[in-house]
């Protein structure tokens, strides 16, 4: 679960939080060994050698395939520096969950995560923040002090009230046409948004290490029972009274919830990207390790 994030809370604050409570907890669980999460990240061209069956398509070089009439694949070899961006949906969706305990919160926590761990070890960290168009790039340096001004950033990014429903193909497009040196880009979203995404996600994908991670909350899945409420579209502030003592509505809530989930897990993996989800009721080390335990497992497998 993410700690909330006050009105008070300065940058120096929350990165002194997460460095005792989330940072060394996950050195310890992980053994220091990030490369489960980033394995496949700042590479670049060395050998080109023939395609065998267990080699991951992506990295097929059609030019040569064409040329050569069977298929090539090329192979990297391993950079020193890792430059990581973070593309962050800062929608009016992204302010839902509990007082003090909203996507936003967790979004920043786990920004602020990862950007500690990667500047630490000397690499390079930059940002595209996007409400209803990309509205700040923060161009990547390492550092503490690029932290600091990532997390300070955020921290003064102004929320929005209304916005039309979100679409994230320009924040994807931004990234393809920004980012030019092979990067691992975290794409941090609800993914509460029109559809279209999935093609850009593809080919941004293609040229990066793009790692998905889904902020949810658990109220959006099912829904309590607490009587009749209203409830505000986050995005259109459309206002719906629900009567939540129906069960049979509560049940098709829910199943209309996993049902997202199902389609939103089989867009991911037509993208061809893993996919974090981090839940505002959850604890976000745990989610964190979990994921790099799974990508680790199928990096032995494949």
């Amino acid at each position: 679960m993410s700690m909330p994030t006050s009105s008070a809370a300065t940058p120096e604050r929350i990165l002194q939080r997460l460095d005792w409570q989330v940072i060394r907890r996950l050195d310890g669980l992980l053994q220091g060994d990030y490369r489960s999460l980033f394995y496949g990240y700042g590479v670049d061209f060395a050998d080109l050698r023939e395609y065998q069956p267990e080699d991951d398509i992506r990295y097929i070089d059609w030019n040569v395939t064409a040329r050569m009439d069977s298929p090539y694949i090329r192979q990297y070899a391993e950079d020193r520096e890792i430059t990581a961006w973070f593309l962050l949906d800062l929608s009016p969706s992204v302010d839902f969950g509990t007082v003090g305990n909203q996507k936003r919160a967790m979004l920043i926590d786990f920004v602020t995560t990862m950007a500690r761990v990667l500047t630490r070890h000397g690499n390079r960290i930059g940002a595209m923040f996007y409400g209803s168009r990309i509205e700040r790039t923060i161009p990547a340096r390492g550092g503490r002090m690029q932290v600091l001004r990532l997390v300070n950033d955020l921290l003064k990014q102004p929320r929005l009230k209304r916005a039309p429903f979100t679409d994230l193909t320009p924040l994807l497009r931004g990234g393809l046409n920004a980012i030019k040196r092979r990067s691992v880009v975290f794409l941090i979203s609800d993914f509460i948004c029109e559809p279209g995404w999935e093609r850009p996600l593809k080919l941004l994908n293609q040229r990066h290490e793009v790692l998905v991670v889904r902020l949810w909350d658990p109220h959006e899945v099912e829904l309590p029972d607490i009587g009749t409420v209203i409830i505000e579209d986050a995005e259109t502030g459309e206002q719906l009274y629900l009567d939540t003592h129906d069960r049979g509505f509560r049940q098709r809530f829910k199943e209309a919830a996993m049902q997202r989930e199902a389609n939103l897990t089989e867009a991911f993996k037509r993208s061809g990207v893993d996919a974090l989800s981090l839940s505002t009721g959850e604890d976000m080390v745990r989610s964190i390790v979990r994921f790099a335990k799974l990508r680790q497992q199928r990096r032995k497998v494949s």
